[in-house]
């Protein structure tokens, strides 16, 4: 725990602060000190959660110091209570401008953010600290009821009634417990979260609902989502009490959006309808109850009626009557199908007028809503839908705010209504879809109509009553607030403290470039007129596929909508660009329900944990939820693609208000007073989402990533002012796409060495959300530093396809390399060779400028990035394909020629080891090789590289080690390999002759020398034919070996001809159905359910079952063996192995010696 004085303030901070955390508390005391506003970004990463609630806490601190020295000096007089300690240093009342003279008149914090989750996290940081005070989160019923009538509601409204109706009848065990628990010493001082309270609430059936309501009043710091601030209504119903209060808004950059959703109201015909048929409903049972009374001799009509409800029947009808009214209104304006009519705020008094509903009209009205809709919900059995009785009373609370006189009336009028719009439209399929989901709805209720939009335009509106509450300050914070001044501007509240902070990071830990150009030269733009153009769509997934291929780990991929990324998928997967994609990175794509979010988000954390693969690639959405509160940290997202600009849908009716009304208020000119322009708006949407989005790749002191933004739009200097502070100094624009591809590769490499990662264990969605914003810069990103070097971790090279540069401290492993290909193939000393890897190739671009050797078969497509041309140049030569090779006057012999396209090939075989195997795997096979050099033991050998035979994707570098065993080991090497993958390396008897006997004979290698035997590139895909093997035996002594692709596809098309004579057609397309979903889904289980019961109907197919075996991924072959082993009725192989071990032990002391 580290102490520090700020401003006069002790702050105690769980570890040595940086800077930008210093600066930040400063600005937090100085906004609490002189009781003023501030609006304060500090990136993601930076501690902020940490550093609010220290700052915070210690300013309170302060003041009940400076409170108990006062109360002591007044006591003690003249004196000292400790000589070397005055009083008057205590606390820091001096700094206060509003020092409280009282312990109660010390200012509750009220401490606000999105959601339960991300309260969640600040409740969880807080108890990282070491400030306990007093806690209280707030809640709604929906997340802290208990009781199971209430909860089995679906209506939330119906839930509030029912809740209501059995407090004040006592008829909830949970609540009448409620009182006696809320004084619990345990509850009082624990620190807990929504979820700790319902535990506590089960535990001792009492009401969490209202026990959060009791801790609130004797709170220090209250929790709660900020819209329970926002919204007057909900503020209102938690009874919030804000005089003098700190309020703090952490991840604000959603409270523009929120205060105007908090104060907009649509008020549709089906919830017009319903509240009708509700009213009416109550009309029909008050009414047969006074028809009871009238046939006893009562005159009941006059008299409140005695069904619970203390109402006349005169005022229901009435009620009644105002809703018939207000739907005619509503209804009688001729409304165009694709626009509405918009209306002065103003406006909206002259419509219920019309509908009897006024000044003087709404507190009677309102409470006769509110006494139906609690009847209504307390009535047992089936409720009625009251959500429209409920709506019309929000309606009248949002619309006649304020107690005006009859002189002031018209000025409140227009005060209320001066951000607000009235807008009349017809109803759409959406708000069709969204009543017909309603259970409530009726075949009455299903007409069409118009709908009162009656929304907010300005923020400002919000914020305005917030203060006028008599609050202390208002603080506004989040990793995402830039421009700051267009932010302030729309808050329309003054913020004398504002501060845009810098990142923990340093300039290796980030790359920044704009990408206006694909690799195909095409100009990259979302733009509406462009953005489904094929050309710029195929040119976006080529870069995309090629920025894959150079960000090692997780990539991140965000679209500026849903609509867009769905499009642009098809396209990619009927074009061949999400195969590409998939092929490095596997692609997850985000999902709208929440359910299925959950599931994909956890298969890409556990792709990119996987050792055995290069990563994830994670497609999202701007202002989805990637983009909002999940943790990428680390190796969970390297890198962030930026598809284009997330403009809002220009066409909305609320987003044309919107800008008009901005428009609107700027023409007026009202001094002191600045609006953005309609058009300054729009774009700032658009690069707020950017902003949030790029917020997902730095999330600690010890990571680093980098940011691509993929629209030409970027490149404008207008653009990049609009991205956060501390992004902007290091915006890059490269002049081709190659000088990207190598910068970023050469940032990766330099990072990857300087801030290895520790490997990640798999994660899940729930734990990712519980660490997001915030959490990742505590303690954890304190002690990364130290012992990161302890830490195993990958290097770069098994994650960056082409990208094989030899480091300038690898002298010793290079020349290794240089010796085993010297020594077992003879590759020539001094030759010009071509580039080893990516960066070197473009290192010679450089100096050279064109001068490039021409290896290699060209693309039917040409790609223009290096780094694909190299990559196909590497698997025609592991696979033996077709070269060039230009030949100088005749000088090189024919087999000094192939020496050097042996050499070539061998350097190509290391550069794809480097490229697909972890360092300490690369490492153990270059040993091996080494030690084999040495000593000549073939046994040795093949048990350090068996590891090869494990991954399907690393069986062609098993077999291309066939070009460094020594010739009177291949045989041995290729019956190995046949055994180990069900795959042999095209040995042919001449491969087992000496060199030197081989040129004293004049034997030429054969094609079949290479590392690898040439493959149909149709069968290179997950588990086709061409990982086969011949049966479950391996070569039987006498037996003659034959080339792998010759026997393989023999013995295939005899075993598809032999399957279809003996199941016949239909459970033979069962069967190759099968085998098709195994490759691609690799589901062992269902694969053999399905194999073995077509091939144990009859006994005499049951050679086919284990002929079967040869299209049995490596992985999976012991298993497969044990099955047949079990159906065959013999013992399973490993408990002979077993129980041979234990006879040779048995045996060994009787043995001779």
């Amino acid at each position: 725990m580290t102490s520090l004085l700020l401003n006069g303030v002790t702050v105690r901070f769980p570890f040595p602060p940086y800077d930008c955390q210093k600066e930040y508390m400063s600005k937090v005391i100085e906004c609490l000190q002189r009781s003023v506003n501030g609006v304060l970004e500090s990136p993601t990463g930076t501690g902020k959660t940490l550093c609010l609630l220290c700052a915070a806490l210690a300013w309170r601190e302060s003041l009940k110091d400076a409170i108990s020295a006062q109360k002591i000096a007044a006591r003690l007089g003249d004196q000292e209570l400790f000589p070397d300690r005055p009083l008057a240093s205590w606390g820091s009342a001096d700094a206060d401008s509003n020092a409280p003279n009282s312990y109660t008149d010390v200012p509750k914090i009220i401490y606000a953010s999105r959601t339960h989750s991300q309260l969640a996290q600040v409740v969880s940081e807080l108890k990282n600290t070491s400030y306990r005070p007093k806690v209280s989160v707030l809640g709604s019923r929906e997340q802290l009821c208990i009781n199971p009538e209430v909860m089995r509601q679906e209506s939330n409204h119906v839930k509030v009634h029912m809740c209501r109706n059995k407090v004040s009848t006592r008829s909830c065990v949970f609540y009448n417990n409620t009182e006696e628990k809320s004084t619990d010493r345990d509850l009082v001082t624990s620190i807990l979260d929504v979820e700790d309270l319902v535990k506590y609430g089960n535990k001792h059936r009492a009401c969490p609902y209202y026990l959060s309501r009791s801790l609130k009043q004797q709170a220090d710091i209250v929790f709660t989502p900020y819209n329970y601030l926002l919204d007057p209504k909900t503020r209102r119903a938690h009874n919030i009490e804000l005089n003098g209060a700190v309020v703090i808004f952490d991840e604000a950059h959603n409270v523009e959006k929120t205060c105007e959703q908090s104060t907009s109201l649509d008020l549709t015909p089906h919830d017009v309808a319903s509240a009708i048929a509700a009213v009416d409903r109550m009309l029909q049972e008050q009414a047969k109850e006074v028809g009871h009374q009238d046939a006893g001799g009562e005159d009941g009509n006059l008299e409140p009626l005695q069904s619970g409800l203390n109402m006349e029947l005169s005022t229901i009808a009435k009620i009644k009557q105002i809703l018939l009214d207000l739907e005619a209104a509503i209804d009688s304006y001729d409304v165009p199908n694709d626009k509405g009519v918009t209306k002065p705020g103003i406006f909206i008094y002259e419509l219920l007028e019309r509908a009897h509903l006024t000044y003087r009209t709404r507190t009677p009205v309102y409470e006769a809503l509110e006494q139906i809709c609690g009847h209504l919900a307390g009535k047992p059995g089936i409720f009625l839908n009251t959500s429209g009785l409920q709506k019309l009373s929000d309606l009248i609370q949002l619309v006649f705010c304020g107690e005006p006189s009859e002189t002031e009336r018209q000025q409140q009028m227009h005060l209320n209504t001066v951000h607000f719009k009235v807008h009349i439209h017809r109803e759409t399929g959406y708000h069709n879809r969204k009543g017909s989901a309603d259970v409530w709805t009726s075949s009455s209720s299903k007409k069409q109509g118009n709908i009162l939009s009656y929304w907010c335009f300005s923020p400002g509106f919000s914020m305005q009553d917030l203060e006028r509450q008599g609050v202390r300050c208002i603080i506004l914070t989040s990793g995402t607030l830039s421009p700051l001044s267009s932010f302030r501007s729309e808050m329309r509240i003054e913020f004398p403290v504002t501060l845009e902070n810098g990142h923990v990071i340093e300039r290796d830990q980030i790359f920044v470039s704009v990408v206006d150009r694909g690799p195909d030269g095409v100009n990259l733009s979302s733009a509406f007129d462009r953005r489904f153009i094929p050309e710029n769509m195929a040119s976006l997934g080529n870069t995309v596929a090629n920025l894959s291929r150079v960000v090692p780990h997780g990539l991140l991929v965000f679209f500026p909508s849903f609509p867009l990324m769905e499009k642009t998928l098809d396209f990619w997967r009927a074009k061949g660009h999400a195969e590409r994609i998939d092929h490095v990175k596997p692609m997850f794509v985000e999902t709208k329900g929440k359910g299925a979010f959950t599931e994909v988000i956890d298969g890409y954390y556990n792709k990119v944990n996987d050792p055995a693969s290069k990563g994830g690639s994670f497609f999202a959405v701007c202002r989805g939820k990637a983009s909002e509160g999940l943790d990428f940290a680390d190796t969970f997202g390297r890198g962030v693609i930026i598809t284009g600009l997330p403009f809002p849908p220009k066409m909305d009716p609320r987003v044309i208000l919107k800008m008009q009304f901005l428009d609107e208020m700027n023409l007026k000119k009202t001094p002191e007073l600045k609006y953005l322009s309609g058009q300054q708006w729009y774009r700032q949407q658009a690069f707020r989402a950017v902003n949030q989005a790029i917020g997902r790749v730095i999330r600690h002191k010890e990571d680093y990533g980098a940011i691509f933004l993929c629209d030409e739009r970027f490149k404008g200097l207008n653009a990049r002012e609009q991205l956060p502070s501390w992004i902007r100094p290091y915006v890059r624009l490269h002049d081709s796409f190659g000088n990207l591809v190598r910068e970023v590769s050469q940032f990766f490499r330099v990072a990857q060495k300087l801030r290895p990662v520790e490997e990640k264990k798999p994660s899940t969605a729930g734990e990712t959300l519980r660490s997001a914003d915030g959490q990742s810069s505590s303690t954890t990103s304190c002690s990364s530093s130290q012992s990161c070097h302890a830490q195993k971790a990958k290097v770069l090279d098994a994650h960056l396809p082409s990208l094989k540069r030899r480091r300038l401290d690898d002298h010793t492993r290079a020349n290794d390399m240089s010796r085993i290909l010297s020594e077992y193939e003879g590759e020539g000393q001094g030759r010009k060779t071509r580039p080893a890897s990516l960066l070197e190739a473009l290192e010679r671009v450089d100096h050279c400028r064109g001068k490039e050797e021409e290896v290699g078969e060209e693309k039917a497509h040409r790609l223009s990035t290096l780094s694909l041309q190299y990559d196909k140049r590497a698997d025609d030569d592991l696979r033996g394909g077709k070269r060039k090779i230009r030949l100088v006057h005749g000088q090189k012999s024919s087999l000094e020629v192939s020496d050097e396209v042996k050499g070539n090939r061998a350097k190509a075989l290391l550069a794809e080891m480097k490229k697909s195997l972890s360092q300490v795997t690369f490492d153990q096979i270059i040993q091996a090789l080494q030690n084999y050099k040495k000593t000549d033991n073939m046994d040795v050998l093949l048990s350090e590289i068996s590891v090869l035979s494990e991954d399907v994707n690393t069986h062609s570098l098993l077999k291309g080690i066939y070009q460094f065993v020594r010739s009177h080991h291949k045989q041995k090497f290729d019956e190995k390999c046949l055994e180990l993958i069900g795959q042999g390396c095209g040995y042919k008897p001449d491969h087992s002759l000496a060199k030197d006997r081989q040129t004293v004979e004049g034997l030429k290698p054969s094609s079949g020398a290479s590392g690898c035997s040439q493959l149909n590139t149709q069968q290179l895909n997950r588990g086709g034919p061409h990982l086969s093997q011949q049966g479950l035996r391996g070569p039987q002594p006498g037996e003659t070996s034959r080339p792998a692709s010759a026997s393989h596809t023999s013995c295939q098309s005899g075993f598809v001809a032999e399957v279809k004579k003996a199941l016949g057609p239909e459970k033979s397309a069962q069967l190759f159905s099968a085998l098709c979903s195994y490759k691609n889904t690799e589901n062992y289980d269902n694969m053999v359910t399905t194999v073995v019961s077509l091939f144990t109907e009859r006994d005499e197919d049951f050679h086919l079952l284990v002929r079967f075996g040869m299209y049995i991924r490596p992985h999976h072959k012991r298993q497969y063996k044990r099955m047949l082993n079990a159906l065959a009725g013999l013992p399973d192989l490993d408990e002979d192995a077993s129980a041979a071990a234990e006879g040779q032990q048995t045996q060994a002391p009787s043995s001779p010696t």
